[in-house]
């Protein structure tokens, strides 16, 4: 059997990348340093001897050609945005702007120092107090925070502030409402609040039932959590029946925002009577997704919550003659992070903002709504539709009709890598058994699309005829299956010598 790490070069040739570890030569380097400067003192002088390594044999000696060609080799077996189309549902992975990518790297923003006294970053504040305006003309609500690190985070600031509001009224509650259609992270949000979870179910068309809240709703509910548009890729039709069945009973209404890439410009949560949205900058705003971050997840607030915001807040000095971050807020949850935000994600959200203007982030979301609508309509025939409605910007199909032939959902994803696209998002939401969720985002042309849809329809059409191909695919990956449960159960994250080596 041939190693696992072997694959077919475009030349033809098969390849095996070996690790780092197993390259190099005994006095092979990469590097020239000039002689040291300053007087030259032992490490044992400078570091505690406990924390010194005296033993480094095992490591590789490489020259600077070994590990450029290495990185490289790696870099392009591996499948990027720029390469082609990413149809993860959710996760919104569309093609950025590289201009915004230029404009980040500006010495002014690249090298502005988190510590710079305001005078000194009068230019950055500005900025950051513009976006934050932006963000609450679109969201329909009165402050934002640009704090949060990611989408979780902005969910945990937001309930963070909800119990906070409730706290000052004399009780924070002890429960939250939070449909089975809502981003996973929303019951780990509230959890960590001290929230009980209780979940709603969906109606027969995929959404939530006022009749439904309002059987669970009482005075001890501090919130409903309403994902909107929801992880079905549907839009919330009741949002304003359900927000008014919570405000009655004097509980709050947080939107998640992760979505937005399907309305911004056409309706605003704040309009629905949302009091909390986050949103994801490196979903809907030009950040690169992906990789690990930096992401963003500003919150929203309408006006009775923003005295809860975090510190410190970006404000006009008195005057309206420049900018200062204030951290007197006695009434603030506190700071939920190092500084104010991710800098560099908030130039990118700014850039995009500016460049595209209200008409054009309208017709970014009509066009990720159209193109959703596009693969829901060419693939319904093939593949089963979790609900034959149409979505928004994404839709959700099923292996109801590829599972009589022996063929799963992950079959069908493994195979796509054999077409050269990336699967789209498997098994989530897990209310759709062996869902397939589609997002093409509004970045993707019809010619791309259609390629996608011709892929789709061979895999179905392959699961009926010949499903041996689908379950042992992919065929051209340069890995196969992988053991995932034991990868993740027993990870192997430290290189070793093998013995006799």
């Amino acid at each position: 059997m041939s190693d696992p790490r072997t694959t077919v070069g475009t030349s033809g040739l098969i390849f095996n990348e070996p690790l780092l570890f197993e390259q190099g030569s005994p006095g092979r380097v990469g590097f020239s340093l000039p002689p040291c400067e300053v007087p030259d003192k032992p490490a044992s002088a400078l570091l505690p001897a406990g924390l010194l390594r005296r033993d480094l044999s095992g490591l590789p000696e490489l020259s600077e050609v070994d590990v450029v060609r290495h990185f490289t080799r790696m870099s392009q077996w591996n499948f990027g945005i720029d390469l082609g189309f990413y149809p993860l549902g959710s996760c919104t992975m569309k093609y950025n702007p590289r201009i915004n990518e230029d404009l980040v790297r500006l010495k002014g923003f690249a090298q502005a120092h988190p510590y710079q006294p305001d005078e000194l970053a009068q230019g950055a504040l500005q900025l950051l107090w513009e976006l934050e305006r932006y963000l609450a003309d679109i969201l329909g609500m009165d402050r934002v925070s640009l704090q949060p690190a990611a989408g979780a985070h902005g969910e945990l600031l937001g309930v963070m502030m909800i119990r906070a509001y409730h706290q000052a009224r004399g009780n924070p509650r002890s429960k939250i409402l939070i449909p089975e259609s809502a981003h996973g992270t929303n019951p780990a949000s509230s959890a960590l609040c001290g929230y009980r979870v209780i979940p709603v179910k969906s109606g027969p068309r995929g959404v939530v039932e006022p009749e439904a809240v309002a059987a669970l709703m009482d005075e001890d509910v501090a919130a409903i959590m309403l994902t909107n548009p929801n992880t079905l890729g549907l839009f919330e039709e009741h949002v304003v029946d359900i927000a008014e069945i919570v405000h009655a009973k004097g509980g709050q209404v947080y939107s998640d925002g992760a979505n937005l890439n399907a309305i911004m410009g056409i309706t605003r949560p704040g309009d629905w009577g949302a009091d909390v949205i986050h949103v994801n900058l490196h979903k809907t705003f030009s950040q690169p997704h992906g990789g690990g971050g930096p992401g963003a997840g500003p919150v929203g607030v309408k006006r009775h919550l923003a005295p809860f915001l975090p510190v410190p807040t970006v404000e006009k000095q008195k005057g309206g003659e420049g900018f200062l971050l204030d951290a007197d807020r006695p009434k603030s949850v506190g700071k939920v992070r190092a500084f104010s935000s991710s800098f560099g994600v908030m130039v990118r959200a700014y850039c995009y903002i500016r460049s595209l203007g209200p008409d054009g982030l309208k017709r970014a979301a009509e066009m990720a709504v159209l193109n959703a609508n596009y693969l829901r309509s060419r693939l319904a025939d093939s593949y089963q539709l979790a609900y034959d409605r149409p979505c928004m910007h994404e839709a959700v199909f099923s292996d109801a009709k590829q599972l009589p032939h022996g063929v799963k959902t992950l079959d069908i994803a493994k195979r796509l890598m054999d077409y050269g696209f990336h699967p789209p998002t498997i098994y989530f939401p897990l209310i759709v058994p062996g869902a397939l969720m589609i997002e093409p985002t509004e970045t993707e042309s019809k010619e791309t699309l259609d390629q996608f849809v011709d892929a789709m329809l061979a895999i179905a059409k392959e699961a009926e005829t010949e499903p041996e191909t689908v379950t042992s695919a992919p065929h051209k990956a340069k890995l196969r299956r992988l053991d995932e449960t034991r990868a993740a159960r027993q990870p192997v994250l430290r290189w070793r010598a093998k013995p006799g080596s």
